[in-house]
C-alpha cells in the first residue's frame, strides 16, 4: 500500500463529506438527538406513581402510614376517594396506577398489636412497573412495621429475626440513566456507521465514478481504508460528544480510563464502519445498503445486546444468538469502564472478541472489493 494514494483517497472523501454539509450536520445532530431522547425519555426507574387512597380509618396512625407513601419519591397520593367504585374507575381510566385501601379498624388493631391488612390495588397492564410498585409498597410496609416495633419497645431484628442490609455497588443511587447512557454510545455509533459508510461505495457505482477509480493505479487497501478514514474521525467525534453529554448533562460518572474507553470505541467503530462498507460494496445501491445496514446494526444493538433488555432474561435460543452481536461485548466494556472503573484485566475477553469482529469485517470488505474489481 502506497501512503500517497491512500491520502489522496481519504482527502477526496473528506472533501465530499464537507461539501455534503447536510450529511455532516446529520452525523453530528443525530447522536445528540438520540442521546437526549433516550437519556430523558427511556427510563427504567419508577417515580411519582399516581396513587389513589381510600382511608376508612381517618386517624393519626393511618395518616402516618399515608405520609410514608406521599413523602417518598415513588408515590404521589393525589386522589382521595370514598369507595371501590371510584378506585375502579380511576384504575380503568389509567388516572392512577396504585390504589390503597386502609380499613376502618386500622388504628385500633395497630394499638393492640394485632395484624392488619392494607389492600393495594395495582394496575398490572405494565408488568415491569407493577413489579416495581409492589416492591416499593412492601418496603414502605416494612418501614412502618419497624416504627410500630420501636414504639412498642421492641427493637427490630431481635427475637430470632433476620435483618437484611443490602448495599448496591457501582450504581448506588440505582439510576437507570447511568446504565442507559453508556449503551446509547454503541447505538449512536451503529447508526452513524450505517448512515455514512453504507452508501460510500454504492454512490461511486451509481454515479459512474467507480470506473474512473479502477482505471487509476490505486489498490484495494488504499481505496477501502481511504474511504473509511473520514467517517472514522466523525465517529470518534460523536463518541466524544456522547461522553461529554453523558457526563455533564446527565451526570453519569466515568470511573474508568478514558483512554480505554476510546480504544474500545475505536475497535467497535472500525467493525461497524467496515460492515457498512461491505454492504455498500455488495449491494451497489445507496438506499438498499442504508436500509440493510440499519436493520442489521440498529435492531440487534437495541434488542439483543443487553442495552435495554437483560440477556439473562431471554430464552436460551435467543441468548445463543446474542453471542454474534458485537454490541453485546462493546456495551459490557462501556458499562464496566463507566460504572465500575475496571480495565482489561476483567474486560479482556470482551475486548478480544470485539477485535476479532473488527478484523473479520475489515477482511471481508477488502476481499469483497477485490473480487468486485477482478470480476
Amino acid at each position: 500500500m502506497k501512503l500517497q494514494r491512500f491520502i489522496a483517497v481519504a482527502r477526496k472523501e473528506f472533501i465530499h463529506v464537507v461539501r455534503d454539509w447536510r450529511s455532516l450536520v446529520l452525523a453530528i445532530a443525530i447522536p445528540m438527538l438520540l442521546i437526549a431522547l433516550f437519556g430523558y425519555a427511556l427510563t427504567m426507574d419508577l417515580k411519582h406513581v399516581p396513587t389513589a387512597l381510600w382511608d376508612q380509618s381517618r386517624t393519626a396512625q393511618s395518616r402516618e402510614l399515608i405520609s410514608l407513601f406521599d413523602g417518598s419519591a415513588y408515590f404521589s397520593v393525589d386522589h382521595y376517594t370514598q369507595g371501590y367504585g371510584d378506585l375502579a374507575d380511576m384504575l380503568d381510566a389509567g388516572t392512577v396506577m396504585v390504589a390503597l385501601v386502609i380499613p376502618a379498624d386500622f388504628a385500633a388493631r395497630t394499638r393492640a398489636g394485632q395484624p392488619v391488612e392494607i389492600q393495594a390495588l395495582i394496575d398490572g397492564s405494565d408488568a415491569n412497573n407493577a413489579t416495581l410498585a409492589v416492591g416499593y409498597i412492601t418496603a414502605i410496609g416494612q418501614i412502618y412495621n419497624s416504627r410500630l416495633q420501636v414504639a412498642a419497645g421492641v427493637h427490630p431484628g431481635v427475637a430470632g429475626q433476620v435483618t437484611l442490609e443490602p448495599r448496591v455497588w457501582y450504581n448506588a443511587d440505582m439510576e437507570s440513566r447511568n446504565v442507559i447512557i453508556p449503551g446509547i454510545i454503541a447505538l449512536v455509533m451503529v447508526v452513524i456507521a450505517a448512515m455514512l459508510t453504507s452508501v460510500t461505495m454504492a454512490r461511486e457505482w451509481e454515479t459512474g465514478t467507480m470506473e474512473q477509480l479502477i482505471s487509476t493505479p490505486i489498490r484495494v487497501p488504499e481505496l477501502v481504508l481511504g474511504k473509511v478514514v473520514p467517517y472514522f474521525v466523525i465517529g470518534l467525534a460523536d463518541v466524544a460528544i456522547a461522553v461529554a453529554m453523558g457526563r455533564w448533562i446527565f451526570d453519569v460518572p466515568l470511573r474508568g480510563s478514558a483512554g480505554l474507553l476510546f480504544l474500545s470505541a475505536s475497535i467497535f467503530l472500525t467493525g461497524a464502519l467496515f460492515l457498512g462498507l461491505l454492504l455498500s460494496i455488495v449491494l451497489k445501491t445507496q438506499v438498499l445498503a442504508n436500509q440493510i445496514a440499519l436493520f442489521t446494526g440498529y435492531l440487534p444493538t437495541l434488542l439483543l445486546s443487553g442495552f435495554v433488555f437483560g440477556i439473562y432474561n431471554m430464552p436460551a435460543a435467543i441468548q445463543a444468538i446474542t453471542f454474534i452481536v458485537p454490541a453485546r461485548y462493546f456495551i459490557a466494556l462501556l458499562r464496566g469502564i463507566f460504572l465500575k472503573g475496571i480495565g482489561l484485566e476483567v474486560l479482556g475477553l470482551n475486548a478480544a472478541l470485539l477485535t476479532v469482529y473488527a478484523a473479520v469485517m475489515v477482511f471481508l470488505a477488502h476481499r469483497k472489493m477485490r473480487l468486485k474489481l477482478e470480476g
